[in-house]
């Protein structure tokens, strides 16, 4: 696995959870390359703009003084979650080319269960159709995706939904998360 290097920060909070009495600020933040959800403690004198990219990676780190460890799904903010759903948009449609990968090397998890299945709105069906194309000639694109299986919901969304499930809920099979 590769280490985190950046983040991206979702939620600000100068005076720490508001519950636990210590006036530590913090912030929430999810990595740039194997999303994983963060607590990260800022320099005395700094303070953290939401969206801003920060360096976590080894060496000097000029705005964060160190990852307090993984935020743990509970403690996220409301304004963090709305935030991260808009950081996976982006982060689905710049991995375009990635995320249709799965699409055309996604096995089964086991005799009953197909990776594709996890998707949200895929069923058998789908699946099934999916597995058929690929066959034929591999994905290209969302849109190759989309002309190829009828009645496909839109899949850019799709994979959306599945990874904020994986990063605010409790999923038994992690397919984009570590």
């Amino acid at each position: 696995m590769i280490k985190e290097e950046f983040a991206i920060v979702l939620e600000y909070l100068p005076n720490g959870y508001p519950l636990e009495g210590k006036l530590m600020p913090l912030a929430q933040a999810i990595g740039e390359i194997n999303l994983t959800l963060l607590e990260l403690v800022p320099r005395r004198g700094i303070d953290l703009e939401i969206g801003e990219k920060v360096y976590i990676g080894e060496g000097k780190r000029d705005k964060i003084y160190y990852i307090l460890g993984r935020l743990k799904r509970e403690k996220m903010t409301e304004s963090a979650k709305e935030r991260l759903q808009d950081f996976l948009k982006k982060i689905v449609k710049e991995g375009e080319e990635k995320f249709v990968g799965f699409f055309n090397k996604a096995d089964a998890i086991n005799k009953r269960i197909h990776q594709i299945e996890l998707i949200p709105g895929l069923g058998k069906k789908h699946m099934q159709e999916i597995l058929k194309q690929r066959k034929e000639k591999p994905f290209e694109s969302f849109k190759d995706l989309k002309n190829r299986v009828q009645n496909l919901p839109n899949p850019e969304k799709a994979i959306e939904k599945r990874i904020f499930k994986e990063l605010t809920g409790l999923e038994r099979y992690n397919l984009f998360t570590n």
